[in-house]
Protein backbone atom coordinates (compact mmCIF):
# COMPACT_ATOMS: atom_id res chain seq x y z
CA UNK A 1 0.00 0.00 0.00
CA UNK A 2 1.45 3.36 -1.01
CA UNK A 3 0.79 6.10 1.55
CA UNK A 4 0.50 9.29 -0.49
CA UNK A 5 0.87 12.93 0.51
CA UNK A 6 -0.95 15.18 -1.94
CA UNK A 7 0.51 18.68 -1.63
CA UNK A 8 -1.80 21.09 -3.39
CA UNK A 9 -4.79 18.81 -2.89
CA UNK A 10 -7.47 21.39 -3.72
CA UNK A 11 -5.91 22.34 -7.07
CA UNK A 12 -6.51 20.75 -10.46
CA UNK A 13 -3.52 18.38 -10.24
CA UNK A 14 -4.49 17.44 -6.70
CA UNK A 15 -8.00 16.59 -7.88
CA UNK A 16 -6.62 14.41 -10.66
CA UNK A 17 -4.23 12.67 -8.25
CA UNK A 18 -7.02 11.91 -5.81
CA UNK A 19 -9.17 10.56 -8.63
CA UNK A 20 -6.45 8.07 -9.56
CA UNK A 21 -5.84 7.16 -5.92
CA UNK A 22 -9.55 6.47 -5.40
CA UNK A 23 -9.50 4.00 -8.29
CA UNK A 24 -6.94 1.81 -6.47
CA UNK A 25 -8.10 1.49 -2.85
CA UNK A 26 -6.05 -1.65 -2.22
CA UNK A 27 -2.79 -0.13 -3.55
CA UNK A 28 -3.01 3.61 -2.92
CA UNK A 29 -4.17 5.72 0.01
CA UNK A 30 -4.13 9.49 0.56
CA UNK A 31 -2.52 9.77 4.01
CA UNK A 32 -1.71 13.50 3.92
CA UNK A 33 -3.66 16.29 2.22
CA UNK A 34 -2.28 19.83 2.07
CA UNK A 35 -3.84 23.02 0.72
CA UNK A 36 -3.12 26.73 0.71
CA UNK A 37 -6.12 28.66 2.04
CA UNK A 38 -9.23 26.70 1.07
CA UNK A 39 -10.34 25.25 4.40
CA UNK A 40 -13.84 24.17 3.26
CA UNK A 41 -12.38 22.47 0.19
CA UNK A 42 -9.75 20.69 2.26
CA UNK A 43 -12.30 19.50 4.83
CA UNK A 44 -14.52 18.16 2.05
CA UNK A 45 -11.60 16.21 0.62
CA UNK A 46 -10.89 14.83 4.08
CA UNK A 47 -14.51 13.63 4.31
CA UNK A 48 -14.03 11.67 1.11
CA UNK A 49 -10.48 10.35 1.50
CA UNK A 50 -10.04 10.09 5.29
CA UNK A 51 -6.34 11.04 5.50
CA UNK A 52 -4.34 10.84 8.73
CA UNK A 53 -3.19 14.46 8.38
CA UNK A 54 -4.57 17.66 6.85
CA UNK A 55 -2.42 20.77 6.49
CA UNK A 56 -3.41 24.31 5.62
CA UNK A 57 -0.54 26.58 4.58
CA UNK A 58 -2.24 29.65 6.03
CA UNK A 59 -1.29 29.50 9.71
CA UNK A 60 -4.21 31.74 10.64
CA UNK A 61 -6.63 29.10 9.38
CA UNK A 62 -5.62 26.36 11.80
CA UNK A 63 -8.61 26.77 14.13
CA UNK A 64 -11.00 26.83 11.19
CA UNK A 65 -9.49 23.59 9.92
CA UNK A 66 -9.71 21.97 13.36
CA UNK A 67 -13.32 23.06 13.69
CA UNK A 68 -14.21 21.79 10.23
CA UNK A 69 -12.65 18.40 10.85
CA UNK A 70 -14.36 18.16 14.23
CA UNK A 71 -17.76 19.02 12.78
CA UNK A 72 -17.22 16.36 10.13
CA UNK A 73 -16.39 13.90 12.94
CA UNK A 74 -13.06 13.01 11.41
CA UNK A 75 -9.98 11.75 13.23
CA UNK A 76 -7.72 13.55 10.77
CA UNK A 77 -5.07 15.62 12.57
CA UNK A 78 -4.95 19.31 11.68
CA UNK A 79 -1.71 21.20 10.98
CA UNK A 80 -0.89 24.63 9.62
CA UNK A 81 2.03 26.46 8.04
CA UNK A 82 4.66 25.79 5.41
CA UNK A 83 6.88 24.17 8.03
CA UNK A 84 4.19 21.58 8.79
CA UNK A 85 3.86 20.72 5.11
CA UNK A 86 7.63 20.33 4.83
CA UNK A 87 7.77 18.15 7.96
CA UNK A 88 5.00 15.83 6.83
CA UNK A 89 6.47 15.51 3.32
CA UNK A 90 9.64 14.08 4.86
CA UNK A 91 7.99 12.02 7.61
CA UNK A 92 6.84 8.44 7.97
CA UNK A 93 3.29 9.61 7.27
CA UNK A 94 3.91 8.99 3.57
CA UNK A 95 6.22 7.14 1.20
CA UNK A 96 4.99 8.93 -1.93
CA UNK A 97 4.56 12.67 -2.44
CA UNK A 98 2.59 14.47 -5.14
CA UNK A 99 4.33 17.86 -5.28
CA UNK A 100 1.65 20.11 -6.78
CA UNK A 101 1.98 23.34 -4.79
CA UNK A 102 2.17 26.13 -7.36
CA UNK A 103 5.18 28.42 -7.56
CA UNK A 104 8.30 28.88 -5.45
CA UNK A 105 6.21 28.18 -2.33
CA UNK A 106 6.40 24.49 -3.22
CA UNK A 107 10.19 24.30 -3.14
CA UNK A 108 10.81 23.58 0.60
CA UNK A 109 8.40 20.65 0.81
CA UNK A 110 9.56 19.24 -2.53
CA UNK A 111 13.19 19.40 -1.44
CA UNK A 112 12.30 17.78 1.88
CA UNK A 113 10.60 14.89 0.09
CA UNK A 114 13.61 14.45 -2.21
CA UNK A 115 16.07 14.42 0.67
CA UNK A 116 13.94 11.84 2.47
CA UNK A 117 14.03 9.39 -0.41
CA UNK A 118 10.34 9.49 -1.27
CA UNK A 119 8.78 8.51 -4.56
CA UNK A 120 8.23 12.06 -5.78
CA UNK A 121 5.58 12.81 -8.39
CA UNK A 122 6.87 16.22 -9.42
CA UNK A 123 4.33 18.71 -10.70
CA UNK A 124 6.00 21.76 -9.13
CA UNK A 125 8.26 22.80 -12.01
CA UNK A 126 9.46 25.87 -10.11
CA UNK A 127 11.52 23.58 -7.85
CA UNK A 128 13.66 22.70 -10.84
CA UNK A 129 13.64 26.18 -12.37
CA UNK A 130 14.61 27.86 -9.11
CA UNK A 131 17.02 25.25 -7.76
CA UNK A 132 17.45 22.51 -10.34
CA UNK A 133 21.03 21.49 -9.56
CA UNK A 134 20.43 21.49 -5.81
CA UNK A 135 17.18 19.59 -6.20
CA UNK A 136 18.63 16.86 -8.41
CA UNK A 137 21.60 16.49 -6.06
CA UNK A 138 19.21 16.14 -3.09
CA UNK A 139 17.21 13.48 -4.94
CA UNK A 140 20.34 11.49 -5.78
CA UNK A 141 21.73 11.70 -2.26
CA UNK A 142 18.39 10.85 -0.67
CA UNK A 143 17.66 7.99 -3.04
CA UNK A 144 14.39 9.53 -4.19
CA UNK A 145 12.56 8.29 -7.27
CA UNK A 146 11.52 11.38 -9.26
CA UNK A 147 8.72 10.96 -11.78
CA UNK A 148 7.80 14.21 -13.55
CA UNK A 149 4.07 14.78 -13.89
CA UNK A 150 4.02 17.52 -16.50
CA UNK A 151 2.73 15.67 -19.55
CA UNK A 152 5.77 16.67 -21.61
CA UNK A 153 8.38 15.51 -19.12
CA UNK A 154 6.38 12.44 -18.26
CA UNK A 155 6.41 11.59 -21.97
CA UNK A 156 10.21 11.94 -22.06
CA UNK A 157 10.47 9.88 -18.86
CA UNK A 158 8.49 7.09 -20.53
CA UNK A 159 10.76 7.24 -23.60
CA UNK A 160 13.96 7.52 -21.52
CA UNK A 161 13.28 5.52 -18.33
CA UNK A 162 16.95 4.99 -17.40
CA UNK A 163 20.52 5.87 -18.27
CA UNK A 164 20.84 3.00 -20.74
CA UNK A 165 17.83 4.24 -22.70
CA UNK A 166 19.48 7.66 -22.98
CA UNK A 167 22.49 6.28 -24.82
CA UNK A 168 22.73 7.92 -28.21
CA UNK A 169 20.21 10.65 -27.41
CA UNK A 170 20.52 13.53 -29.87
CA UNK A 171 17.81 15.93 -28.74
CA UNK A 172 14.57 16.35 -26.84
CA UNK A 173 11.54 17.94 -28.51
CA UNK A 174 8.93 19.41 -26.18
CA UNK A 175 5.49 20.01 -27.63
CA UNK A 176 3.28 22.99 -26.84
CA UNK A 177 -0.40 23.49 -27.56
CA UNK A 178 0.27 27.13 -28.41
CA UNK A 179 -2.27 28.26 -25.82
CA UNK A 180 -5.46 30.22 -26.48
CA UNK A 181 -3.76 32.87 -28.63
CA UNK A 182 -1.90 30.71 -31.14
CA UNK A 183 -1.72 32.38 -34.53
CA UNK A 184 -2.46 35.88 -33.27
CA UNK A 185 -0.18 38.89 -33.74
CA UNK A 186 1.52 40.63 -30.84
CA UNK A 187 -0.51 43.80 -31.46
CA UNK A 188 -3.79 41.88 -31.16
CA UNK A 189 -2.90 40.77 -27.64
CA UNK A 190 -2.86 44.27 -26.15
CA UNK A 191 -6.44 44.04 -24.89
CA UNK A 192 -6.46 40.40 -23.77
CA UNK A 193 -8.61 39.84 -20.67
CA UNK A 194 -7.93 37.58 -17.73
CA UNK A 195 -10.89 35.41 -18.73
CA UNK A 196 -9.47 34.90 -22.22
CA UNK A 197 -5.98 34.12 -20.94
CA UNK A 198 -7.10 31.41 -18.50
CA UNK A 199 -9.35 29.66 -21.05
CA UNK A 200 -6.91 27.00 -22.22
CA UNK A 201 -8.12 25.19 -25.36
CA UNK A 202 -6.98 21.71 -24.30
CA UNK A 203 -6.00 21.39 -20.62
CA UNK A 204 -7.87 22.05 -17.41
CA UNK A 205 -5.35 23.87 -15.21
CA UNK A 206 -5.05 26.48 -12.49
CA UNK A 207 -5.15 30.18 -13.33
CA UNK A 208 -1.43 30.86 -12.97
CA UNK A 209 -0.38 27.90 -15.13
CA UNK A 210 -3.04 28.79 -17.70
CA UNK A 211 -1.62 32.30 -18.05
CA UNK A 212 1.89 30.84 -18.34
CA UNK A 213 0.59 28.64 -21.16
CA UNK A 214 -0.92 31.66 -22.89
CA UNK A 215 2.42 33.53 -22.79
CA UNK A 216 4.44 30.35 -23.56
CA UNK A 217 6.37 30.93 -20.32
CA UNK A 218 5.10 27.54 -19.19
CA UNK A 219 6.98 25.96 -22.08
CA UNK A 220 10.05 28.03 -21.23
CA UNK A 221 9.99 26.77 -17.66
CA UNK A 222 9.62 23.24 -19.01
CA UNK A 223 12.75 23.70 -21.14
CA UNK A 224 14.72 24.53 -17.99
CA UNK A 225 13.06 21.63 -16.16
CA UNK A 226 13.98 19.18 -18.95
CA UNK A 227 17.59 20.34 -18.80
CA UNK A 228 17.84 19.35 -15.14
CA UNK A 229 15.72 16.21 -15.24
CA UNK A 230 17.45 14.58 -18.19
CA UNK A 231 20.88 16.22 -18.17
CA UNK A 232 20.49 17.74 -21.64
CA UNK A 233 21.87 21.19 -22.45
CA UNK A 234 19.57 23.87 -23.85
CA UNK A 235 21.09 23.57 -27.32
CA UNK A 236 19.64 20.06 -27.59
CA UNK A 237 16.13 20.99 -26.46
CA UNK A 238 13.63 22.15 -29.07
CA UNK A 239 10.00 23.23 -28.90
CA UNK A 240 7.29 22.50 -31.45
CA UNK A 241 3.74 23.85 -31.31
CA UNK A 242 1.30 20.97 -31.66
CA UNK A 243 -2.28 22.25 -31.32
CA UNK A 244 -3.92 18.81 -30.97
CA UNK A 245 -1.98 18.14 -27.72
CA UNK A 246 -1.88 14.42 -28.44
CA UNK A 247 1.89 14.01 -28.91
CA UNK A 248 3.25 15.04 -25.53
CA UNK A 249 6.95 15.06 -26.42
CA UNK A 250 9.51 13.35 -28.61
CA UNK A 251 13.12 12.17 -28.26
CA UNK A 252 15.50 11.81 -31.18
CA UNK A 253 18.52 9.50 -31.27
CA UNK A 254 21.75 9.63 -33.25
CA UNK A 255 20.65 6.71 -35.44
CA UNK A 256 17.71 8.72 -36.80
CA UNK A 257 15.07 7.08 -34.61
CA UNK A 258 12.48 9.27 -32.91
CA UNK A 259 10.28 8.05 -30.06
CA UNK A 260 7.12 9.84 -28.99
CA UNK A 261 4.48 9.34 -26.31
CA UNK A 262 0.87 10.01 -27.28
CA UNK A 263 -2.35 10.20 -25.29
CA UNK A 264 -5.38 12.31 -24.53
CA UNK A 265 -4.66 15.58 -22.70
CA UNK A 266 -5.48 14.38 -19.19
CA UNK A 267 -3.09 14.66 -16.23
CA UNK A 268 -4.37 11.39 -14.77
CA UNK A 269 -2.26 9.45 -17.27
CA UNK A 270 0.98 11.03 -16.02
CA UNK A 271 -0.10 10.57 -12.41
CA UNK A 272 -0.90 6.89 -12.97
CA UNK A 273 2.58 6.45 -14.46
CA UNK A 274 4.02 8.09 -11.37
CA UNK A 275 2.09 5.94 -8.92
CA UNK A 276 2.58 2.63 -10.73
CA UNK A 277 5.96 2.83 -12.49
CA UNK A 278 7.46 0.53 -13.70
CA UNK A 279 4.06 -1.14 -13.78
CA UNK A 280 1.05 0.33 -15.56
CA UNK A 281 -2.18 1.00 -13.66
CA UNK A 282 -5.62 2.25 -14.67
CA UNK A 283 -5.92 6.03 -14.77
CA UNK A 284 -9.53 6.54 -15.80
CA UNK A 285 -8.38 7.94 -19.14
CA UNK A 286 -9.56 6.22 -22.31
CA UNK A 287 -7.20 5.13 -25.04
CA UNK A 288 -6.33 7.34 -27.99
CA UNK A 289 -8.45 7.01 -31.15
CA UNK A 290 -6.62 9.12 -33.72
CA UNK A 291 -9.48 8.95 -36.20
CA UNK A 292 -11.97 10.13 -33.62
CA UNK A 293 -9.60 12.98 -32.75
CA UNK A 294 -9.60 14.17 -36.34
CA UNK A 295 -6.91 11.92 -37.80
CA UNK A 296 -4.43 14.78 -38.05
CA UNK A 297 -1.26 15.72 -36.18
CA UNK A 298 0.05 19.23 -36.92
CA UNK A 299 3.31 20.88 -35.90
CA UNK A 300 4.69 24.39 -36.31
CA UNK A 301 7.52 26.47 -34.85
CA UNK A 302 6.76 28.73 -31.87
CA UNK A 303 6.35 32.45 -32.60
CA UNK A 304 9.04 33.98 -30.40
CA UNK A 305 8.25 37.53 -31.51
CA UNK A 306 4.63 37.35 -30.36
CA UNK A 307 5.46 35.19 -27.33
CA UNK A 308 8.90 36.34 -26.11
CA UNK A 309 8.66 34.53 -22.76
CA UNK A 310 9.91 31.33 -24.37
CA UNK A 311 12.94 33.18 -25.74
CA UNK A 312 13.60 34.69 -22.31
CA UNK A 313 13.58 31.24 -20.72
CA UNK A 314 16.13 29.89 -23.20
CA UNK A 315 18.30 32.95 -22.53
CA UNK A 316 18.03 32.46 -18.76
CA UNK A 317 19.03 28.80 -19.10
CA UNK A 318 22.02 29.77 -21.22
CA UNK A 319 23.03 32.48 -18.71
CA UNK A 320 22.85 29.98 -15.86
CA UNK A 321 23.47 30.74 -12.20
CA UNK A 322 20.62 32.68 -10.64
CA UNK A 323 19.08 33.76 -13.98
CA UNK A 324 16.37 31.02 -14.02
CA UNK A 325 15.41 31.94 -10.44
CA UNK A 326 15.09 35.61 -11.45
CA UNK A 327 13.03 34.62 -14.50
CA UNK A 328 10.66 32.54 -12.39
CA UNK A 329 10.24 35.12 -9.63
CA UNK A 330 9.61 38.02 -12.01
CA UNK A 331 7.12 35.94 -13.94
CA UNK A 332 5.19 34.99 -10.79
CA UNK A 333 4.93 38.65 -9.78
CA UNK A 334 3.89 39.72 -13.27
CA UNK A 335 1.27 36.98 -13.64
CA UNK A 336 -0.20 37.79 -10.22
CA UNK A 337 -0.47 41.45 -11.24
CA UNK A 338 -2.16 40.49 -14.50
CA UNK A 339 -4.64 38.21 -12.73
CA UNK A 340 -5.40 41.11 -10.37
CA UNK A 341 -5.99 43.29 -13.48
CA UNK A 342 -3.21 45.71 -12.52
CA UNK A 343 -1.19 45.23 -15.71
CA UNK A 344 -1.97 44.16 -19.25
CA UNK A 345 -1.09 40.83 -20.85
CA UNK A 346 1.82 42.21 -22.87
CA UNK A 347 3.37 43.69 -19.75
CA UNK A 348 4.15 40.20 -18.44
CA UNK A 349 7.14 39.53 -20.73
CA UNK A 350 8.23 43.18 -20.50
CA UNK A 351 8.44 42.99 -16.72
CA UNK A 352 10.35 39.71 -16.88
CA UNK A 353 12.84 41.04 -19.41
CA UNK A 354 13.39 44.26 -17.44
CA UNK A 355 14.07 42.26 -14.29
CA UNK A 356 16.49 39.89 -16.00
CA UNK A 357 18.37 42.86 -17.47
CA UNK A 358 18.57 44.60 -14.10
CA UNK A 359 19.84 41.55 -12.18
CA UNK A 360 22.83 39.92 -13.90
CA UNK A 361 23.22 36.26 -12.89
CA UNK A 362 25.58 35.19 -10.15
CA UNK A 363 26.66 31.69 -9.19
CA UNK A 364 23.87 29.61 -7.62
CA UNK A 365 26.09 27.97 -5.04
CA UNK A 366 23.48 27.58 -2.32
CA UNK A 367 19.78 27.67 -1.58
CA UNK A 368 20.39 30.91 0.32
CA UNK A 369 21.85 32.53 -2.81
CA UNK A 370 18.85 31.41 -4.84
CA UNK A 371 16.41 32.71 -2.25
CA UNK A 372 18.23 36.04 -2.27
CA UNK A 373 17.98 36.25 -6.07
CA UNK A 374 14.32 35.28 -5.85
CA UNK A 375 13.62 38.00 -3.27
CA UNK A 376 15.52 40.67 -5.24
CA UNK A 377 13.66 39.80 -8.42
CA UNK A 378 10.29 39.93 -6.69
CA UNK A 379 11.06 43.30 -5.12
CA UNK A 380 12.36 44.78 -8.36
CA UNK A 381 9.54 43.51 -10.55
CA UNK A 382 7.00 44.54 -7.92
CA UNK A 383 8.33 48.10 -8.00
CA UNK A 384 8.25 48.10 -11.80
CA UNK A 385 4.56 47.23 -11.92
CA UNK A 386 3.65 50.89 -11.39
CA UNK A 387 5.18 51.73 -14.77
CA UNK A 388 2.97 49.17 -16.46
CA UNK A 389 -0.19 49.85 -14.45
CA UNK A 390 -3.45 49.69 -16.38
CA UNK A 391 -5.99 52.45 -15.82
Amino acid sequence: MREVAVLGATGSIGASALDVIARHPSELRASVLAAGRDVPGLVELCRKHRPDHAVIADEGALEALRSGLSEARLDTRAHAGAGAIEALASSDACDTVVAAIVGAAGLPSTLAAARSGKRLLLANKESLVLAGELFMAAAREGGATVVPIDSEHNAIFQCLPDAAARSGLRRIILTASGGPFRGRSRESLADVTVEQAVAHPKWSMGRKISVDSATLMNKGLEVIEAHHLFGVDGGRIDVLVHPQSLVHSLVEFVDGSTLAQLGLPDMRTSLAVGFGWPERIESGVSGLDLLAEGGRLEFEPPDLETFPCLRLAFEALAAGGTAPAVLNAANEVAVDAFLERRIGFLSIPRLVEETLSALPPVSAVSLAALHEADAEARALSGQAIARHQTT
